[in-house]
């Protein structure tokens, strides 16, 4: 069931979309994974373990436009370990430099501050973005390391 579909981005067109695991009916979920391979491991030929267990306690965020999926995150509580984290960010090819990762990133930091006010969050960066990242907020809590492949830096935002 979805958690809540939000006004649409520029007043028509991009929609974003939040889900738990439980909300998405099979076709829409094999679109999901889909598409974070089609990125992260075909496009960055980074053959890595997207699925890593972490799915089910996920909020997901959607961003589609004419109802098809353009952009994409997680926001994944960790409230024993007291953070939060935000990963799998992804916007399609052809839907790129036009705000909507800044937009998509605005909403999973609403969301987590609106559902766990206080706690830090948390985010795995390729370095390349690291500055996108620094420009909300965020600041390198580590130096850069391979990750399958992909040199990524380990980020974070402090309330």
């Amino acid at each position: 069931m979805a958690v809540g579909i939000l006004p649409p981005l520029d007043g028509g067109g991009p929609t974003l979309e939040w889900r738990d695991f439980g909300g998405f009916a099979a076709a829409e979920l094999y679109d999901l994974l889909r598409f974070r391979q089609a990125i992260f491991v075909v496009e960055q030929s980074s053959p890595y373990p997207d699925l890593d267990g972490s799915d089910r306690r996920a909020h997901h965020l959607l961003l589609s436009v004419d109802g098809v999926l353009a952009g994409y995150a997680r926001v994944i509580p960790h409230p024993v370990e007291g953070r939060i984290a935000i990963g799998r960010v992804a916007v399609a090819e052809g839907w790129r430099r036009r705000g909507f990762a800044r937009r998509i990133m605005q909403e999973a930091l609403a969301r987590c501050r609106r559902d766990y006010p206080g706690l830090p969050i948390a985010l795995s960066a390729q370095t390349y973005l690291a500055s996108f990242y620094r420009s909300l907020g965020f600041r390198a809590v580590s130096g850069p390391s391979l990750d399958h492949g992909v040199e990524h830096v380990e980020m974070e935002l402090r309330a």
